[in-house]
Formats: C-alpha cells, structure tokens, sequence
C-alpha cells in the first residue's frame, strides 16, 4: 500500500525538484557550494520536508502552518535561483525551467493551504488504525 505522503502530488514535484537543483549545486567550485549552493539546496529541500512535517503532524492546523513555511521555503528558493542566474552560475534555460517548476508547485500548494479546514474528529474505528491524517481533496492544476 502507498502511504499518503507518497501520493502527495506538490509534495512528490517539490521532491524533484531538490533533486534537479542537487544536480546543478553539485558540479559548482567550492566556494560558490559554500556561499549560495548551500543555501539554495536547504530552500529547495525544505519545500518537500515542511509539507511532509505538516502532515506528519496528523493535525490540520499544523499541517496549514508547515505548508506556509513550505511556501516561504519556495519563495526563498527563487530569490536563490534568481541570484545563481544573475551570477551566471546557471544559464538562463535552465533558471526559466527552474522557475516554472516552482510556479506550478506555488499554485498547488496555494490550493493545497486553500483546502485545509477543521476536519472532525475521527470515529474510535478509525483512530484505532493509526492512519495518518487523509490529504483534503484539493482541485491541482
């Protein structure tokens, strides 16, 4: 059985996209890994970790905070990539492909905050299965 993170669909394109910004930070010299790589690598990553925290978290409200700190994350991401870009440190394919990977994760994970509300309280039945806290059924692009 897939587990509910893994159907996640913003979670798994913010997953990707840590990797493909893996791939370009890792062939940079050292000091350019020490100075931005690093930090564009931890903004990138924490997309994927904050929404996966939040919904660890088995609570809507947490879950609502972490997908903030996830848009933060995203936000931050593209301040990195616009620096990489101006610096030349990638080209500028590759910061429009960037870019438009993080559009389309900024609208669903818009969608994703839009959709979470209080949510009732589970039956005993269902508590007793220790099932993580069912992803809203939010309309994604």
């Amino acid at each position: 059985m897939i587990s509910r993170l893994e159907e996640f669909k913003v979670y798994n394109l913010a997953m990707e996209l840590g990797e493909k910004v893996w791939d370009i930070v890792i062939v940079w010299g050292f000091f350019e890994k020490d100075t931005m790589g690093k930090q564009l690598v931890k903004a990138v990553d924490s997309i994927a970790a904050n929404l996966s925290e939040g919904l660890g978290r088995y609570h809507y409200k947490e879950a609502k905070n972490f997908a903030y700190y996830s848009r933060g994350s995203l936000f931050e991401t593209k301040t990195w990539l616009t620096k990489a870009n101006s610096r030349k440190l990638i080209d500028n394919d590759q910061f429009q492909n960037l870019i438009s990977s993080l559009e389309i994760i900024g609208k669903m994970l818009n969608s994703y905050v839009n959709s979470i509300g209080e949510v009732k309280e589970p039956s005993a039945e269902y508590a007793s299965w220790h099932f993580p806290m069912p992803i809203p059924n939010a309309q994604f692009p």
